[in-house]
């Protein structure tokens, strides 16, 4: 053989070397027992380089799991962010007003235990949960993986905390209950959401990171394929009607919203739809994909037992929002304005009749209706991006660590978790939230600062 055939020989069996080689490691980063990842990152702070690793050894055969001992402690940075946070960040001076006086003791902490489903404690950057009961599905585990993947995102930088975390969907610490004297001794209870009448701390709910029951993926998935879904159908092109699909058992105003179907005495311009999850599960819940529901001109949000995870999904799909005005708020939606983002529904017996009138009046201002479903759709792609929320994390827990008046301490019920350690257990029991864990995994630390948090309302 010529030595020119040797080396094109030698090309050829390389090439397909490296690409079986990297083929193989592909494949091994999904495998149920035993996968390894090791991501690299190059942080720059005032020019200067150094390079972090995140070994990611995930043995779930090994009865001994235990987290990794070699996280970065801590990571050089810019001294000041250029980003500025978005307008609802301002709220999270609002929510921890009632401690901002006298700071917060131990002992109020403590009385949130009655309402609690567990307990976070973070510890020179490591995560200790004390769990008192279940939560409704896989909410607690979704939202402690979230704060694992804070923790990876800014190594050393979430301050020593102890906190109580509610996860069902009402709201639990009452104003009534805390007035006069009482309102020295409010239980600093974090939650997903709040109104007017409550002083719970909001928090990003568990299902940016995926509700793997109903199969809604982590939000920037999630973000992306809305995204695309946008420009499958123009939005004049879209039907002239207002869309709403969910389970109406779960509140009053749901089940009145349903005498709103189309019937022969009544056409309101709405299509309503009941989702039955448990059918859906059984067909692998293809006809419940978010992203193949922006076909309407109109999509309407209406809570159930308190607030929603839905509305992000119903804003990001450049529908005109026909919002029935809710009682209940989430951490973002507070910024969110009128005639700007979503079309207001008073909740009265005239449900009907709005909804009607509202439609109406989009079909003949169709420029009009147009822009405030695509300025909503804007809203949550820029506002509501997986950095901004890990931000609005970072901010809320270090506001809070301020007012602590005690040093955070490990409970002697307390177990160390850690994204492997929790990929590993929880991960067992389904296949669908290991993926999950998997794909909302932080890959490494970000190489700059959080947002800038704007100055108190």
């Amino acid at each position: 053989m010529s030595p020119e055939k040797r080396w094109a020989s030698i090309t050829i069996f390389i090439f397909f070397f490296v690409i079986s080689f990297v083929y193989w490691i592909d494949k091994s980063a999904l495998t149920g027992n035993y996968f390894f990842r090791t991501f690299a990152t190059t942080i720059s702070p005032k020019k200067s380089s150094v390079q972090v690793e995140y070994p990611f050894k995930f043995n779930c055969s090994n009865l001994n799991l235990a987290c990794p001992t070699n996280y970065p402690v801590t990571i050089e940075r810019e001294e000041s962010s250029p980003v500025a946070c978005p307008e609802y960040m301002r709220w999270i001076h609002e929510d921890l007003w009632p401690w901002k006086s006298a700071g917060i003791t131990r002992d109020m902490v403590e009385s949130g235990r009655v309402y609690a489903n567990f307990r976070l404690v973070i510890v020179k950057g490591k995560a200790y949960v004390e769990k008192y009961k279940g939560s409704y599905q896989t909410r607690d585990v979704f939202t402690i993986w979230g704060i694992l993947q804070l923790l990876r995102l800014y190594p050393g930088k979430v301050p020593d905390l102890e906190l109580m975390f509610w996860c069902g969907d009402e709201t639990v610490i009452k104003k009534r209950d805390h007035q006069g004297p009482k309102a020295t001794s409010v239980p600093p209870v974090f939650h997903y959401c709040n109104d007017d009448e409550s002083l719970d701390i909001v928090f990003p709910d568990w299902s940016f990171w995926g509700w793997p029951e109903i199969d809604i993926k982590p939000w920037r998935t999630t973000l992306e394929a809305l995204k695309e879904g946008n420009k499958r159908i123009e939005w004049k092109d879209r039907k002239p009607y207002a869309f709403w699909k969910g389970n109406p058992h779960m509140s009053r105003t749901r089940m009145e919203l349903m005498k709103c179907r189309i019937s022969d005495k009544h056409d309101w311009n709405v299509h309503l739809y009941i989702q039955d999850w448990g059918e859906e599960s059984k067909q692998g819940f293809k006809n419940s994909k978010l992203e193949d529901q922006c076909t309407h001109r109109y999509k309407i949000y209406i809570e159930g037992s308190s607030w929603s995870v839905s509305e992000k999904y119903i804003l990001a799909c450049n529908s005109m929002t026909l919002l029935l005005m809710p009682q209940y708020h989430e951490f973002f939606t507070r910024s969110l304005v009128p005639m700007q983002h979503y079309w207001p529904i008073k909740v009265t017996d005239n449900i009907c009749r709005d909804l009607k009138l509202a439609v109406e009046w989009g079909n003949n201002h169709t420029d009009k209706a147009q822009a405030i479903g695509e300025a909503a759709s804007k809203f949550i792609q820029e506002n509501l991006k997986m950095d901004f929320i890990y931000d609005y994390m970072f901010h809320l827990l270090s506001e809070y660590s301020k007012l602590l008046k005690f040093e955070p301490t490990i409970p002697l019920g307390a177990l160390e978790v850690c994204s492997e350690t929790m990929a590993c257990l929880e991960g067992n029991k389904f296949w669908r939230i290991k993926n999950f864990m998997v794909e909302s995994m932080v890959k490494s630390p970000r190489d700059t600062l959080p947002c800038t948090m704007p100055p108190p309302l």
